[in-house]
């Protein structure tokens, strides 16, 4: 809020006290803890804004920024704090509780994802991370919905063959789920291989792309999928 009434050209000192500091040096300390830049600074400032998406396979965590999503994760994943730590350091930004066009624009389209009726994603994303890594994501970006294909294949289309491993731990690293599609890729022999967001998860995306039949979102099955 105090961010908001910067970028309008609230006066510092007022905006202080509108939210509760006796002094401005006690709000530049909160200000400049949470965006990492002082309240003078802070017209330009941004923020990278979070919410959680209830969705049928659990709880979404989405991050954006003003201009793109850049997390979309499972709430209860482990890895959870990681990603956003690398985030934080990653933007030079920090995370708050919050919502932004970018993020109604995401929960539409993941809406009609799940329905099945929604196959390519146009809310704009951005992941940075190494050479590497990008190289990977970029490449699952390029996976057509409803396909899938092996690490291998993965490794050898980015000029590394031999380097499944190494993919495989970049496909781990995606901070972008579900629009990255790292759950199109499978063993060489047809199984599943790994996910971080649960292998139960990884069967109902392919399915849901697939276009298996059946109630694929059925309360019973996933509880029994994720336990299994």
């Amino acid at each position: 809020m105090a961010l908001a009434q910067i970028r309008e050209g609230g006066k510092l000192m007022n905006v202080a006290y509108d939210h509760g500091y006796q002094s401005n040096s006690a709000f530049r300390d909160a200000f400049e803890k949470t965006f990492g830049k002082t309240p003078g600074k802070g017209r330009d400032a941004d923020c990278i804004v979070a919410t959680i998406f209830e969705s049928p396979v659990g709880p979404l965590l989405l991050g954006a920024t003003a201009k793109a999503l850049c997390l979309l994760e499972f709430a209860d994943r482990r890895a959870i704090e990681t990603q956003v730590k690398i985030l934080r350091s990653r933007f030079e930004r920090s995370v708050v509780t919050g919502v932004n066009q970018i993020l109604d624009q995401a929960k539409r389209e993941l809406t009609d994802y799940f329905a099945g009726k929604f196959k390519c994603f146009k809310t704009p994303i951005a992941y940075p991370g190494t050479p590497f890594q990008e190289c990977v994501w970029n490449r699952l970006l390029t996976i057509p919905y409803g396909e899938t294909i092996s690490y291998e294949r993965l490794a050898s289309d980015i000029g590394r063959a031999g380097a499944q491993r190494a993919v495989g731990t970049a496909n781990g690293a995606n901070r972008i789920a579900i629009i990255i599609p790292c759950h199109r890729v499978v063993n060489k022999d047809g199984k599943l291989g790994g996910y971080g967001g649960g292998l139960w998860r990884k069967q109902i995306l392919l399915d849901l792309e697939q276009g298996a039949k059946g109630t694929l979102f059925d309360a019973n099955k996933m509880a029994s999928a994720a336990t299994n």
